[in-house]
């Protein structure tokens, strides 16, 4: 890609479907996109990561849901020529400060533009530290502080390696404490 071409992209205005998707919200804007092998878009907002599919009408565009950027576990980019591959992993809490790990979404893009950057920088603005321990069941809890949009306070979780180990009280009362520590210990000015 030339200098020109580089430019050009970076000050593209983003396709109307993907303007449309963030009209029904004043606050919410687009940060990035990426045209999906399957003719859709995979877009950055100010709230979280989207899709776009190729065959939604503009009437239909509000309606594409959000995964909002504290709700992502991890998002893994492997590039191939100006596109690449997302493998991301979004996060439901299933009872109160315990999340799962959902099945990964795949975003394959044919172009990346600046979306690549703009979803690692998000994802990792949210989070603010995470710790993983050993459980007795032996696997591990990931301990994750977050900050997450609209609250003052982080929102510290716990996930689980092995669903089992969520069912186990020994792994559960590890879990326990460890967050209990985590939490007196935590700076929150940081």
């Amino acid at each position: 890609m030339s200098l020109v071409d580089r430019v050009r992209a970076r000050y593209a205005r983003p396709p109307e479907l993907v303007r449309a998707v963030v009209t029904p919200d004043p606050d919410e804007r687009v940060l990035a996109w990426g045209e999906r092998t399957d003719g859709g878009w995979t877009v950055a907002t100010s709230r979280g990561l989207r899709v776009v599919p190729a065959d939604l009408s503009l009437a239909e565009a509000g309606a594409v849901p959000v995964l909002p950027w504290h709700e992502i576990g991890t998002a893994r980019w492997t590039a191939a020529g100006g596109g690449g591959t997302f493998v991301v992993t979004p996060l439901a809490e299933v009872e109160p400060g315990v999340q799962v790990r959902l099945p990964v979404q795949r975003h394959v893009l044919r172009e990346a533009g600046e979306l690549p950057a703009v979803l690692k920088k998000r994802v990792d603005l949210t989070v603010v530290t995470s710790q993983r321990h050993p459980l007795p069941t032996g696997g591990s809890v990931l301990l994750v502080a977050r900050r997450v949009p609209g609250q003052a306070a982080r929102e510290w979780t716990v996930v689980f390696d092995d669903e089992a180990d969520r069912d186990d009280p020994a792994a559960r009362e590890v879990a326990r404490e460890r967050l209990a520590a985590a939490v007196a210990a935590d700076d929150p000015t940081r």
